[in-house]
């Protein structure tokens, strides 16, 4: 199981500002939540939010959240949309994507998939590098994760 995700951030007027594709780490509280949502046991919940946050600290399969989520400015965790795509067999990637608009600045380093609004487990983080989001932008995530 690995993860791709693509960032893309828009001006106001709609044009690109920057894209970037960056590879996450799968948690071991996500492969965890994951076993018991494919053998339906215990009390497992899907995945379908997203965050980003703030933090540069290395990704570790120990991390439960991210290291400094945002959650103002109109960057705040949110449902995504949620669906199946093909990677390499039909169906094999989960695909969450959600559009977010600033309304405050914000220099975004991580990303994050989890199974509750507010708390819940963390399936993957993936690290951007800095990536700057101005008021009135609109910033795209779309998280791939493939299980071929």
């Amino acid at each position: 199981m690995k993860g791709t995700v693509t960032l893309e951030c828009r001006r106001a007027d709609g044009s690109l500002k920057w894209r970037d594709v960056v590879h996450n780490g799968i948690t071991n509280a996500g492969l965890a939540e994951i076993a018991g949502l494919a053998g339906n046991t215990g009390s497992p919940t899907a995945f379908s939010f997203l965050a980003v946050g703030t933090s540069t600290t290395a990704f570790a399969a120990s991390q439960t959240t991210l290291g400094a989520e945002i959650t103002t400015g109109g960057l705040a965790r949110n449902a995504a949309t949620v669906s199946r795509t093909t990677t390499t067999v039909t169906n094999d990637t989960l695909r969450l994507t959600h559009t977010w608009t600033a309304s405050a600045t914000h220099a975004v380093e991580e990303t994050g998939i989890f199974n509750d609004a507010s708390a819940g487990d963390m399936l993957g983080r993936a690290l951007t590098t800095t990536k700057n989001v101005v008021s009135g932008e609109t910033l795209v995530v779309t998280y791939d994760v493939s299980f071929a």
